[in-house]
């Protein structure tokens, strides 16, 4: 493909903290025959990209540089090897990196349409968290209609996730906040029940939620001492499902427990998976779960948006673990459209 444009992005300048994060003018990516070239309306924020800031999480080889996980905008380049797709196509995408970016170059099994009447900025909010659900959650765990699963981080871009894929699934979300506000945003995605961690026991109140048998899934962000607590949680039977480590990344579990209650333990990051596994969790999700969100019904996740240029402003809001839903980064094209 050959794009005659310049491009600006979001660099990191060195580790550190949110003012690492400066725009300034960048190469065109380099698109294959497998790629399409998208021009970004949004970007989402997510945790990887603060980790990759403060130095502690590599891009993998051949990966961008560039912070940037999730995007959406408009096809303007489509490789020699690439069909499905059309340029003018408003599609989000899982990239490999550089998503906070003017340009971004995908292979193609990672992009999806927008759904039917969502902005762009709403739909840049989907791509990370959906895939990472749907990986871990439904496609490695099996979660389906008619089981328990608790949902640590509720309030947050993955765990409002978890909630609307369980709903659509016909699962029932137990979802862990630690706020009112959190409570009533829980909800308003669809949890069939919630528990504030500050003043309830988490394993307590999640045996009493399903009459002693326990949860069947549960999907934690915290790591840490909260292992044991989903143990403690889990019906027998159950699969836990790591996907971050937020408060610890290592924890002392009880193995007899494990063993008597027949427990699985699975963790996953989604970054350095292949391209083929990428391409089959968007199949995935374009069959089983894209067709919801096109419901007048479907309530859509809190996005809050900044300015590309205030990258670290968005940064700063998200290490405070104080907001709801997802936050993105709206480039000079997204703000325009």
């Amino acid at each position: 493909m050959s794009i005659s444009e310049t491009n600006q992005a979001v660099a990191i300048t060195r580790p550190g903290d949110p003012d690492v994060l400066v725009r300034q003018p960048w190469p065109m990516p380099e698109s294959g025959p497998g790629d399409v070239l998208v021009r970004v309306a949004a970007a989402g924020v997510n945790g990887p990209d603060l980790a990759q800031r403060r130095g502690h999480y590599d891009p993998p080889p051949g990966a961008s540089p560039l912070p940037g996980l999730e995007v959406s905008g408009e096809i303007i380049g489509i490789g020699a090897a690439v069909t499905g797709w059309q340029l003018g196509d408003r599609v989000m995408a899982l990239t490999n990196g550089g998503g906070y970016a003017d340009f971004v170059a995908v292979p193609a099994g990672q992009v999806l349409p927008v759904p039917h009447g969502w902005s762009l900025a709403d739909a840049a909010a989907l791509p990370e968290t959906w895939f990472t659900v749907t990986q871990t959650l439904v496609m490695r765990a099996g979660l389906t209609a008619g089981m328990n699963v608790l949902i640590h981080g509720a309030a947050g871009g993955i765990g409002g996730a978890a909630i609307q894929i369980a709903c659509i699934l016909g699962a029932k979300a137990i979802a862990v906040v630690s706020s009112d506000e959190k409570t009533a945003y829980a909800r308003a995605l669809g949890a069939h029940a919630t528990i504030n961690y500050e003043t309830e026991d988490i394993a307590a109140r999640a045996l009493a939620l399903t009459d002693g048998a326990g949860v069947d899934r549960v999907l934690d962000i915290i790591g840490g001492a909260m292992a044991l607590t989903n143990i403690t949680a889990s019906a027998r039977g159950g699969h836990i499902v790591q996907v971050s480590t937020l408060d610890g990344a290592s924890a002392e579990i009880p193995l007899r427990t494990i063993m008597a209650k027949q427990l699985t333990l699975s963790g996953s990051t989604l970054r350095p998976q292949t391209a083929g596994t990428k391409a089959a969790i968007a199949d995935h999700i374009r069959t089983h779960l894209l067709p919801a969100l096109a419901r007048p019904d479907f309530v859509r996740p809190r996005v809050t948006s900044f300015p590309i240029a205030d990258a670290a402003a968005a940064h700063r809001a998200m290490e405070g673990r104080n907001h709801l839903g997802k936050l993105v980064l709206l480039t000079p094209f997204g703000a325009a459209n």
